[in-house]
């Protein structure tokens, strides 16, 4: 019975547990010990700055009368090869650019002038996540890494929101709160409490040594697609289970209080734990129609608190080396104000990426002081109003796909970015 319960804890802690169509167990599933490692990384990162970054307080700084208010030309800040907004005077609550790039700048890719081709919430939104504009079918990229390199994983594709669509290649596991994640670990215990077991010792192994023959014994059988995938659903839930009682000892005993980090420790908990590849974090509100500029000092630096609390959990965890991090919004704001202080959606933004395998202390592409991108050469990578081309998602998501050893991978294949044999954007980490 404590078998059959998984599947109700799923629901009860919030676990958003899906099986693909045509999802095959029968060939994936696996029965995991709490002493097997399990995946042991690259674990992929997906930050999300919901409802629209305003790139020139950030990464993309321009000190032009007009289209920001808190700094002028001579007070953009550089780091390396990276030049940013000053916003440290506007900060009460989590890191300033200043200290953001101090600490990681060595580390970030940062590419600006990135051509989102569209202003509007759900298609950019989807763009930026799939690389693909016009279609509703293909996964995100942190659910088609998580196909590839570990689909039998119990929550091996984690999100918090944003756009988060599957191709129908990986469940979507959906744990928001610490004692979600606690309950599910636990699923053999009566609530949640270790030392109240469902069964002794010997009666669970018998029970597991049941489920398995019964489940082995019904493998060859013709049964209706239906009653097959949902008794399929009952041995993932055994053997999952089982794997998610190597989280126990990663949860931390008391919730962060900010919104990324609470989503963090969750993710590096799956992380660590072997059981996740990939986690798409996001924090809202970033849509500033109105008040652009309180809004988004605000925000700002609260996300890239989030970051820095992620990289930090993760070097004392020991898996910072094994995180690749990707750090997005799904449009920039206007190089203008309206009438209400607020700037409104624009197609052109910038994206960072950090961690195993990228080269840091790099910017690549442009905007000019319009916050017009400027086309980039695919070969060289450097600006070429002549022979370049506009960067968009795809060109990111073929790098990515790359940059993942996942590009020739049948799930990658059965979802063309339609530019791997045209105009790729090459050597792009180093």
């Amino acid at each position: 019975m404590s078998r059959r319960n998984f599947l109700k804890l799923c629901g009860m802690a919030g676990l958003g547990f899906a099986a693909p169509i045509g999802w095959d167990f029968r060939s994936k599933l696996k029965a995991n010990s709490p002493e097997d490692p399990g995946y042991g990384g690259p674990y992929y990162v997906v930050f999300n700055a919901s409802g629209g970054w305003d790139t020139t307080y950030l990464m993309d700084p321009k000190g032009v009368e007009g289209v920001n208010r808190l700094y002028k030309t001579g007070e953009i800040v550089t780091v390396g090869n990276h030049r940013f907004a000053p916003n440290a005077k506007q900060v009460k609550q989590g890191i300033s650019n200043e200290e953001f790039f101090k600490k990681y700048g060595s580390e970030l890719r940062v590419l600006n002038g990135l051509d989102y081709s569209v202003n509007n919430h759900s298609p950019c939104e989807r763009y930026m996540a799939t690389g693909k504009l016009d279609s509703l079918a293909y996964p995100t990229f942190a659910a088609l890494v998580a196909a590839c390199k570990g689909g039998n994983l119990p929550i091996a594709f984690l999100t918090f929101g944003n756009y988060s669509a599957t191709g129908n290649l990986v469940p979507m596991s959906r744990v928001p709160y610490l004692q979600s994640l606690n309950i599910l670990s636990k699923a053999d215990s009566v609530e949640g409490n270790l030392a109240s077991p469902y069964h002794d010792a010997f009666a669970q192994d018998r029970i597991e040594k049941a489920l398995e023959q019964q489940f082995q014994s019904r493998v060859s059988d013709q049964r209706l697609p239906r009653v097959e995938r949902s008794q399929s659903m009952l041995y993932s839930a055994q053997v999952n289970s089982k794997a998610l009682q190597r989280v126990i000892p990663y949860i931390p005993k008391e919730m962060a209080k900010e919104r990324l980090a609470q989503q963090a420790d969750i993710a590096l908990a799956g992380f660590k734990a072997g059981v996740c590849v990939s986690a798409n974090l996001s924090i809202g509100q970033f849509d500033s129609h109105v008040n652009n500029d309180p809004d988004q000092m605000k925000l700002i630096p609260e996300f890239l608190g989030g970051i820095q609390y992620l990289l930090k959990k993760a070097e004392e965890l020991k898996i910072r080396e094994k995180l690749v991090v990707i750090i997005q919004s799904e449009m920039g704001r206007t190089p203008n104000y309206n009438n209400s202080n607020g700037k409104d959606h624009w197609s052109i933004g910038s994206i960072m990426f950090l961690g195993q395998g990228i080269a840091g202390n790099r910017v690549i592409g442009a905007t000019d002081e319009k916050l017009q991108l400027v086309p980039v050469n695919p070969k060289t990578l450097s600006l070429d109003k002549v022979k370049g081309i506009r960067v968009r998602p795809e060109h990111i998501h073929l790098a990515l796909r790359e940059h993942a050893g996942i590009q020739d991978h049948a799930f990658s294949k059965q979802f063309p970015l339609g530019i791997e044999t045209k105009d790729p954007l090459q050597d792009f980490w180093k």
